[in-house]
């Protein structure tokens, strides 16, 4: 049952990002996050209440990190989907594994450098092969050259899946210092009021567009927080670490739904290179997630919920 309930998390972050994609068209990036984590407040709060769990908290400044980087991450998400097919710009989102993987690797490199006292870490050569290959997928969805008309949004969706890994990181951090799920998301769609607030008042706001464009800035909002709760429960009926290992590799399915609504719905042109680099990044971030877990590099089951559903 976990299982469907993950694949319907991958489903609506899917959708999501089709809505997202078609409020661009009416709207800025920086007012989409701000209606997004507006409607994603809205809908913790009442989740919140009726569960019982007070929104104060002891970590505001682990909070207010988490949502800085969270936000960020986020913004170069949508930008990116929008600015390039729906199948592409949601890849780098799922890269989040790969760069925590990289992390990894970075700090036990770090202990094999000249004049290092302590003691050195072991190197796993099978997860730096993973990164190797899923970067290898992401030169291919880039294909870096001269008349690359997605340049600019294809480095944005790139810095979007390091900030995600970060955020991910912190959101462990607040899991172990025992914040339940909904506060962590609550505080994080307060960050994205207020980013894409300030934004917003920076740069001015779009011209109305009319109800109907407006409306479309509503299912983002529900999508998302939709998407949340399947992914938490998922994660919570995932009682053994196999079945929780299952579960966070099936997210990927969501780049297959991305994919078909790339083809059918907005009908963008995707050449052999870019979904063999989405392949790629796929195979390699599954690869990871399986061998940090080996490791026992992952967070802890009860902390993996919301390192994943708080990063969209």
């Amino acid at each position: 049952m976990q299982a469907l309930w993950m694949v319907a998390a991958a489903f609506l972050f899917a959708t999501m990002g089709v809505f997202v994609k078609y409020a661009s068209a009416s709207f800025t990036t920086a007012e989409v996050v701000f209606y997004r984590g507006i409607i994603g407040m809205a809908i913790v709060w009442w989740l919140a209440r009726r569960q019982g769990i007070g929104l104060a908290t002891r970590h505001p400044v682990m909070h207010g990190w988490r949502s800085l980087v969270g936000v960020l991450a986020m913004s170069g998400w949508f930008y990116a989907v929008t600015k390039m097919p729906l199948a592409t710009g949601m890849t780098f989102n799922y890269m989040s594994s790969l760069w925590i993987a990289s992390f990894l690797v970075a700090g036990a490199l770090w202990t094999w450098r000249p004049g290092y006292a302590g003691p050195r870490r072991s190197l796993n050569i099978a997860l730096l092969g993973a990164i190797v290959l899923g970067f290898v997928g992401v030169l291919l969805m880039l294909r870096p050259n001269i008349a690359q008309p997605h340049g600019l949004a294809g480095v944005i969706g790139l810095s979007s899946g390091v900030l995600t890994a970060m955020a991910y990181m912190q959101v462990s951090a607040l899991a172990r210092a025992g914040e339940p799920e909904s506060r962590t998301v609550f505080y994080f769609c307060l960050g994205c009021a207020v980013g894409g607030g300030a934004v917003m008042l920076g740069w001015g706001v779009s011209p109305w567009p009319g109800l109907g464009p407006s409306l479309l800035l509503l299912p983002v909002g529900i999508l998302a927080a939709g998407g949340q709760l399947c992914m938490t429960r998922a994660y919570s009926l995932a009682q053994t670490p196999r079945a929780t290992l299952v579960v966070a590799n099936l997210q990927y399915t969501g780049l297959i739904f991305a994919s078909l609504y790339s083809l059918v719905w907005f009908d963008d042109a995707i050449p052999w290179q870019g979904w063999a680099g989405m392949a790629l990044v796929a195979t390699s971030g599954i690869a990871a997630t399986v061998l940090r877990t080996r490791e026992k590099a992952l967070a802890t089951p009860a902390a993996v919920p919301a390192s994943v559903v708080a990063g969209r």
